[in-house]
């Protein structure tokens, strides 16, 4: 048994080029690296998370399969898989394949039970593929499986001023839910580590000004 399953799903859209990416990767490593998180990791009952990434475009794929994380080296040799994950990207912005995908091929494949189920969607724009289940649909299916969906709207560009609104409407849900956004991706780094330390350590997200 582990505290917490953790799915962190990136966008690696047309919008997101190398150089973003990069940003993206280097802000999840550093937060994996941050002493806090660290601490927030293994401050519950087992100690001990599993966490996968996910890449999504036009369609989804494993980029970093399950990890079991259950000391600082772990996440120090997580965070430096992540720095040498290379991006898959295409041109759409299908979150609705990336919700699927977790659904049907990699949470019934999580290695052992977990107290609390995450995922964390990141993205900097709406889904634009309209896809058949949507996005609402396919969150709702996971809420209902006892899912907690996180949102990390990335606000650069030209959805900047609605992004974090469609995220709370159509992308959020179960216990606790919650976006930290991003503004720009130069602020990445800072909103994913505030954010790990809420999700994985179950402090209420109150605190967050956007809520």
């Amino acid at each position: 048994m582990v505290d917490t399953a953790l799915v962190l799903a990136v966008d690696v859209s047309q919008s997101v080029d190398d150089a973003r990416f990069a940003l993206q990767m280097e802000g999840i490593a550093k937060a994996f690296e941050d002493a806090e998180v660290q601490r927030s990791i293994l401050s519950g009952p087992h100690r001990a998370i599993f966490v996968t990434l996910v890449e999504w475009s036009d369609k989804a794929a494993v980029a970093v399969p399950w990890t079991l994380i259950t000391s600082p080296g772990d996440a120090n040799a997580f965070a430096a898989a992540l720095r040498k994950t290379p991006r898959h990207g295409a041109e759409f912005t299908c979150m609705s394949r990336a919700l699927q995908l977790i659904g049907d091929k990699i949470l019934p494949f999580l290695p052992m039970p977990a107290n609390r189920t995450v995922v964390d969607v990141s993205s900097d724009g709406h889904d634009n593929c309209n896809l058949s289940p949507p996005v609402d649909v396919l969150r709702d299916e996971l809420v209902a499986s006892g899912v907690t969906i996180n949102g990390l709207p990335i606000l650069e560009g030209d959805e900047a001023a609605t992004l974090d609104g469609w995220y709370k409407a159509h992308v959020i849900g179960g216990t606790s839910a919650f976006t930290v956004p991003a503004h720009g991706y130069g602020d990445f780094e800072r909103a994913m580590r505030r954010k790990f330390v809420t999700e994985i350590s179950e402090v209420p997200a109150v605190f967050f000004p956007n809520q």
